[in-house]
């Protein structure tokens, strides 16, 4: 099975990387875009066929070190 976690700054945290590209893309004319945050996806190739089981080892996982609970969020699709 593969998981796969995106993690993203929580609504209200700074996220200077967005408003940096924000920025950028205005000044390349892109002017329809209302806002951008920056996040990161995670692709992790797992060694089973239970699903419940994947989906548990890969929320501990976020819980633990893969994401920053305090300041991020994150959603997991496992295919």
């Amino acid at each position: 099975m593969t998981a796969i976690v995106n993690v993203f700054l929580k609504e209200g945290v700074l996220d200077p990387q967005g408003k940096a590209a924000h920025h950028a893309l205005d000044s390349l004319g892109f002017k329809g875009v209302k806002d951008v945050r920056i996040g990161k996806q995670i692709v992790i190739e797992l060694d089973t066929d239970d699903r419940s089981k994947a989906e548990a080892e890969v929320k501990e996982m976020c819980e633990t070190l893969l994401a920053n609970t305090v300041i991020e969020d994150y959603t997991i699709e496992i295919h």
